[in-house]
């Protein structure tokens, strides 16, 4: 009796395993956009990701149980799973998701900085503060993720001994932002219009 594809040893050995591999990779990718969506408050993401993210969990865990006897699924199961995490935190960064509030700490004039910030149409609060060596001001402004290297740079080149640091932002309102960026690095701005500000 002629052996079906399915059975020979390179589709159990080598075709298999690479193809729940490939799902692993994409099902863990889809978790880390998915969990990074829903701690920054991009709600409309979340779910769609979420949805594609368990079919293709449900084709490569349906596979491992039709091949329970071979050790090299659960393998490719496990390395699918570390390479997913890998690139998906490296394409988190990429699509710069997200609000991030900046914090600049200086005891220089800081006049410069504020008006490049006011010409770029950032946004920024600016209130007088005390440091261990003295008197400090303080600079907060809340900012897209995708332009937070931009505005990085601006402190650098106009404060270079500022202290500055940045955290998340799960949502804002009336907030002041500069014109959009258009990039090729945000494949979802089409569904933005879903979107909604808190």
């Amino acid at each position: 009796m002629e052996q079906s594809f399915t059975q020979t040893f390179l589709f159990i050995w080598v075709i298999l395993p690479l193809l729940i591999f490939l799902a692993r990779v994409i099902d863990v990718t889809l978790q880390t956009i998915r969990i990074a969506a829903i701690s920054r408050g991009i709600r409309w993401l979340a779910p769609l990701v979420g949805f594609f993210e368990v079919l293709i969990w449900l084709l490569a865990i349906s596979q491992i149980m039709k091949t329970v006897s071979h050790p090299v699924a659960y393998i490719a199961y496990a390395a699918g799973f570390a390479t997913g995490t890998i690139i998906g935190q490296s394409l988190e960064r990429q699509l710069s998701l997200g609000t991030v509030l900046l914090r600049v700490i200086t005891s220089s004039p800081s006049h410069e900085l504020r008006r490049r910030l006011r010409e770029l149409n950032f946004g920024f609060t600016s209130v007088p503060g005390q440091g261990a060596a003295g008197p400090v001001e303080i600079i907060f402004t809340v900012i897209r993720r995708q332009h937070l290297q931009k505005v990085q740079a601006l402190v650098r080149e106009t404060q270079p001994d500022a202290f500055y640091s940045f955290e998340e932002v799960a949502g804002t309102r009336e907030t002041v932002y500069p014109l959009p960026i258009r990039s090729a690095r945000d494949p979802f701005r089409p569904l933005r219009f879903f979107s909604k500000r808190k």
